[in-house]
C-alpha cells in the first residue's frame, strides 16, 4: 500500500514537472501560435477565394502574360505598349533598383561628408552640417520630394530658355540634357578590360593587405590600382580608334533635340531620397566617430600625426565597425522609400504595378508580388550587409 502510494506521489510530481519545464512549455506555446497561424492563413485564404468566385473574378497570375497596352515614360530595358504585363512590371522593377541603386550611393557620400562635418572644429562648417540634419531628419520624405518637384525643378526655365551649362549640357524644366555617348566598333573589348582591371585591382589590394600584416612592407596599392582601372583601359581604347563619339543636345526653337535626357520625375526622387537619407546616415556616422575611444586620438596625436590623419588612419577604420549595423537600415528604408514615387508620376516598381491593377483588377496578385519583391530586395541587401560587416569586423588574435 505504502509503495503504491509513493508511486502515485511520484507520478503527480512527475506531471507537476513536466508542466513547469521551460523547454516543455515553449514547444507547448510555439505549437500553439503555430497551429493558430496556420487557422488565420487558412481562413483569410479562404474566405478570399470565395470573395473572388462572388465577383466572377479569375484569380492567378496568367494575367502577367496579356498584352499591357499603355506606355511608360522611362524605361531602363526594351519596352513598348504591345509588352506583357509582366515586362512592365520589369521595367518598373529595373527602375526602383536603378534609383534606390543611386541613391545608397550618393546618400552614403553625403553622409558620411555631413557626419564628419557635424565634428569639425570650424564652427560654420558645423553648424551648417547640424542645421542640414535637423532639418531633413524632421520633414517627411514626401514633403523633400515635393520640394524638389514642386520647388525646385518645376521653376526652372522652360525648353526654349534653357540654362545653358558647360560640355554641351542644359537645364530646364523637363530636365537634365547632355551629350549621348555613341560606342563604335570595339568598344567592348574596352569594357571587357575595364572589368578585368576591377577584378585585378580586388586582387592586388588584398594581397597588399595581407603582405602589409605579415611583413610590414607598404606596396604602392592605389597608383596599380588607377593604372589598372583607368590606365590599361584608355591604352586599349587609343589602341583601338578611341571607338566612341558623342550626340550633342541641340537647342531649337521650342525645345531640345539629340542628346540624353533625365527627367524631372527621376531627379526630384534621387535628389529626395538621397538627401533625405543622408541626414539619417550622418547621425549613424556621427555616433560612430563618438564611439572610438578618445584615448586613440591622444595616442595618435603623441606619435605626432596631424588631426587629419588621425581621423582618416586610426579613427574612421574603427568607427566603421559601429557606422556599418545602422546602414542597412538606412538602405533599406531608402528603397522602400521609393515607392513615393507614384507621387510625383515616376514608373517605379508600385506606379507601375498601380496601372497593371486597375486594368486588370488582378489586385490581390499584384500587391503579393509588390510584398515578395520588396521582401526580396530587404533580404538581399540585409544579406550583403551582414556579410560586409562580419568582413569588417575585429578579429582576436
Amino acid at each position: 500500500m505504502t509503495s503504491g502510494l509513493i508511486a502515485h506521489e511520484t507520478t503527480q510530481s512527475a506531471r507537476g514537472s513536466l508542466l513547469y519545464d521551460p523547454r516543455i512549455r515553449g514547444i507547448f506555446y510555439q505549437a500553439l501560435v503555430f497551429i493558430a497561424v496556420v487557422s488565420f492563413v487558412y481562413w483569410i485564404v479562404g474566405n478570399t477565394v470565395a470573395n473572388l468566385q462572388k465577383a466572377n473574378i479569375a484569380s492567378g497570375f496568367a494575367f502577367l502574360k496579356g498584352r499591357a497596352g499603355f506606355d511608360i515614360s522611362q524605361t531602363m530595358i526594351d519596352y513598348t505598349n504591345d509588352s506583357t504585363y509582366g515586362r512592365a512590371l520589369l521595367v518598373g522593377l529595373v527602375n526602383t533598383l536603378y534609383v534606390a541603386a543611386l541613391g545608397i550611393i550618393v546618400a552614403s557620400v553625403v553622409g558620411f561628408l555631413v557626419g564628419v562635418g557635424r565634428l569639425s572644429n570650424n564652427w560654420l562648417i558645423r553648424k551648417i552640417c547640424t542645421v542640414y540634419v535637423e532639418v531633413f531628419r524632421n520633414i517627411p520624405p514626401l514633403l523633400v520630394i515635393f520640394f524638389w518637384y514642386f520647388g525646385v525643378i518645376s521653376i526652372l526655365p522652360e525648353a526654349r530658355q534653357s540654362l545653358e551649362w558647360p560640355l554641351h549640357t542644359y537645364l530646364n524644366n523637363r530636365g537634365f540634357f547632355f551629350p549621348a555617348f555613341v560606342w563604335g566598333e570595339g568598344a567592348g573589348i574596352v569594357g571587357i578590360v575595364f572589368l578585368f582591371g576591377i577584378v585585378a585591382a580586388f586582387i592586388i589590394s588584398r594581397w597588399s593587405r595581407k603582405r602589409r600584416i605579415r611583413t610590414a612592407q607598404s606596396f604602392p596599392t592605389v597608383w596599380v590600382n588607377l593604372g589598372l582601372i583607368i590606365g590599361l583601359p584608355f591604352v586599349f581604347f587609343l589602341a583601338l580608334g578611341m571607338p566612341l563619339s558623342f550626340d550633342y543636345p541641340k537647342l531649337g526653337t521650342f525645345s531640345l533635340s539629340g542628346g540624353a535626357q533625365i527627367k524631372p520625375e527621376f531627379m526630384s526622387l534621387f535628389l529626395a531620397l538621397s538627401f533625405y537619407t543622408a541626414a539619417f546616415i550622418a547621425e549613424t556616422v556621427r555616433a560612430g566617430v563618438l564611439g572610438v575611444s578618445r584615448g586613440q586620438s591622444e595616442a595618435a596625436e603623441a606619435l605626432g600625426l596631424r588631426s587629419r590623419q588621425t581621423m582618416r588612419l586610426i579613427v574612421i577604420p574603427q568607427a566603421m565597425r559601429i557606422i556599418i549595423p545602422p546602414l542597412s537600415s538606412q538602405y533599406l528604408n531608402l528603397t522602400k522609400n521609393s515607392s513615393l514615387a507614384i507621387a510625383i508620376g515616376y514608373p517605379d516598381l508600385v506606379a507601375v504595378g498601380g496601372t497593371v491593377l486597375n486594368q486588370t483588377g488582378q489586385s490581390i496578385e499584384v500587391v503579393a508580388i509588390w510584398m515578395v519583391i520588396y521582401l526580396g530586395i530587404s533580404l538581399l541587401t540585409s544579406g550583403f550587409m551582414n556579410w560586409f560587416n562580419a568582413k569588417m569586423a575585429l578579429v582576436e588574435r
